[in-house]
């Protein structure tokens, strides 16, 4: 079992609105484009970790075939949304896809090359290698959660990442790296440039 888990708990201190909920494509909310894409790649569950704006942030995703759980400290850092989220996956889950809610995949299709890769060299980390360097979402297998519920503070899981590069596999993506959406000027641009697919 390949599950999903999509980070989408953070106070959008940089933004001063909820980032999440901004309109990007036809009015949609970026969080729901982001979970939309992770769906597109069937995996066998999405989870989606919420915080700040929970109720609202849920409400956006409605009808949507996730799970959703709740980070009751989401201002202690993104390593605290991993571990509610890793706490949440099914028990005999094999390895779990890491997004950011606010960073919709450039093409739904590389889950599944990512999925692929992890399955032909039996590495426990997968990563896509954008034209500008490595980025997410990233695949860790089972055997190493354990290493990724023991980060603290405010940094997701590129320490277990960098820890062992024999690890780490790589996903060529001919594509620019998803850009985070953290100021207005980030948010001007994310529509400027448009969020279509592309490979």
């Amino acid at each position: 079992m390949i599950a999903g888990l999509v980070l989408a708990a953070g106070l959008s201190r940089r933004m001063a609105q909820p980032k999440l909920l901004l309109p990007v494509e036809g009015g949609k909310p970026l969080v729901r484009l982001t979970v939309e894409r992770l769906l597109a790649a069937d995996l066998d569950e999405v989870i989606v970790v919420l915080g700040a704006e929970a109720d609202a942030v849920a409400a956006a995703l409605g009808g949507l075939a996730v799970r959703t759980v709740i980070n009751p400290r989401p201002a202690e850092g993104q390593s605290t949304s991993l571990r509610v989220g890793l706490d949440a996956l099914a028990a005999g889950t094999e390895a779990v896809v890491v997004g950011l809610g606010d960073q919709p995949l450039p093409d739904p299709s590389l889950i599944g090359r990512m999925v692929a890769t992890y399955r032909q060299t039996g590495r426990p980390i997968v990563v896509p290698r954008y034209r500008d360097g490595r980025g997410n979402p990233v695949l860790f297998a089972a055997s190493l959660l354990d290493e990724v519920r023991a980060l603290a503070g405010d940094q997701g899981g590129r320490a277990v990442i960098a820890r062992d590069p024999e690890r780490v596999a790589e996903v060529a993506v001919d594509a620019p790296m998803p850009p985070d959406v953290d100021t207005p000027d980030d948010y001007a641009a994310f529509l400027r440039r448009g969020s279509t697919p592309r490979t």
